[in-house]
């Protein structure tokens, strides 16, 4: 009688933070100038006038990228990156790695479930759950290159032939000129800059509207930094210009404000999901019937597992699922789906006119839609399909480099004190391009990772 081959379990576990900007998971951590962190764009930080500069001024890129690799007892190694920097790190060691080393890694959804509810007394939304994420992705990268298959292949097989693609970007004719079926553009004035910031956003839409012609889809992103009155209001105002959607006007917490302006205006397409977080927070989102397109991040509500049973919530309600970026990560779930027709692509070029990989230089063959579309040839590599840039491997900084002192281990039991005095330290080797100084111990974990981060950042 046959029996199924014995199958690779988790080795280890390692993390990276990704030195210097422009690569890797964090989308905002970039070169000054960017259309993303350095044009006009309304936040939720808007409000107050210093911090409508840029984005960097409130903070959109404190945490910086960070990498995942996880190996296989056969060598075996796949990997992911997303947001999170040195806490994400701390968290992936300290806490997840318990549940992963020695694993079958095709127990994803058993693994998804530990780590989540681990993590709930502290987590839930958020960094813990981004973090959860690219644990996850790495884990259906080495599932596709054990198998030697594609991730979408592993996931239901290809819905599509071809993928099609917006671009989210400052240039609207510029991504018809590439071949993009439509463009978003980022609102760029708040409710608090009162009527003469309306007016201002009014003549923005138009003007861009006026750019590409009557016919070619525009949509607007309001990044989660309007509210219900405001909302109806410029949606109202704007009704000659036919937006194709309004995206995040509001919080995705504030169910019933988009139940108030589906209400005042039934006929236009509202959306919202980048900023929510597993299937119970996208659960208020979907029932509620308020929403026409869902947007989970799938680095950030956690990640191929979780996004699959948001997909299938949603497809019971017949909304579709538009991942928010997230590179080769949501096109593979995109072209598995059958309710996901089409892919958001945010341009990544300084000025928002080419097409660039989504994360930089990391990886030396990401799938780009350089003509606006793809197909399943280009996915149909291992796992994500994704090659380690070797120059991009130069910045990856070992987690343990970070975190100095090592994380302590779990509080030793009362009856369990012993003498540790006269224990001799040990600390890794400085980290790559850091030269080792002389200075004072650190006085605990914090100031010492503290330390660490200002000396790779000054470096």
């Amino acid at each position: 009688m046959a029996t199924a081959r014995q199958f690779p379990t988790i080795k280890s576990i390692r993390s990276f933070v990704i030195g210097g900007v422009g690569s890797g998971g964090d989308y905002h951590n970039v070169k000054g100038g960017h259309w993303l962190i350095d044009s006009p764009i309304s936040t939720p930080c808007s409000q107050w006038e210093k911090y409508r500069a840029s984005r960097t001024s409130w903070g959109i890129n404190v945490l910086g990228s960070f990498f995942v690799e996880i190996e296989a007892t056969d060598g075996t190694v796949g990997f992911a990156t997303g947001f999170g920097g040195p806490p994400a790190c701390w968290l992936v060691h300290q806490h997840f790695e318990r549940f992963l080393i020695g694993a079958d890694p095709r127990n994803t959804n058993h693994l998804f479930e530990q780590m989540y509810r681990a993590s709930m007394f502290y987590g839930r939304k958020g960094l813990p759950v981004a973090v959860i994420s690219v644990i996850d992705l790495a884990l259906w990268d080495l599932l596709g290159k054990i198998r030697n298959e594609p991730v979408y292949k592993m996931i239901g097989g290809a819905t599509k032939e071809r993928l099609n693609f917006y671009c989210t970007g400052p240039a609207p004719p510029a991504a018809k000129e590439m071949g993009f079926w439509g463009a978003k553009v980022p609102l760029p004035y708040c409710p608090e800059e009162g009527h003469v910031g309306l007016q201002k956003n009014i003549e923005f839409l138009r003007k861009h509207r006026e750019a590409v012609g009557p016919d070619f889809p525009l949509m607007v992103d309001c990044y989660m930094s309007l509210n219900v009155s405001y909302t109806i209001e410029i949606v109202e105002k704007t009704k000659d210009l036919n937006i194709n959607w309004w995206e995040e006007c509001l919080s995705p917490d504030d169910t019933d404000g988009f139940e108030q302006i589906k209400r005042a205006h039934p006929t236009v397409k509202f959306t919202t999901g980048e900023h929510e977080y597993s299937r119970y927070g996208f659960r208020k989102l979907i029932e509620g019937r308020n929403l026409d397109i869902i947007q989970p991040d799938v680095m950030w509500l956690g990640g191929m597992t979780e996004l699959l049973r948001v997909a299938a919530m949603a497809a019971a309600y017949d909304i579709p699922v538009v991942p928010h970026a997230s590179g080769p990560y949501s096109y593979h779930f995109v072209m598995s789906q059958p309710n996901t027709p089409f892919q958001e692509y945010l341009a990544n070029s300084p000025d928002g006119k080419s097409v660039l990989p989504v994360f930089g230089d990391l990886f030396l063959d990401e799938p780009i839609p350089t003509k606006g579309f793809l197909t399943t040839a280009d996915l149909d590599k291992p796992g994500f399909g994704l090659t380690l840039n070797p120059v991009a491997r130069a910045k990856l900084i070992p987690s343990a480099y970070l975190l100095i002192p090592p994380p302590a281990a779990s509080l030793t039991p009362a009856d369990a004190n012993s003498d540790v005095t006269g224990a001799e330290e040990t600390k890794p080797a400085p980290a790559p391009g850091v030269t080792e100084e002389k200075k004072e111990k650190p006085e605990g974990v914090v100031d010492g990772l503290v330390a660490k981060v200002q000396e790779l950042t000054s470096s």
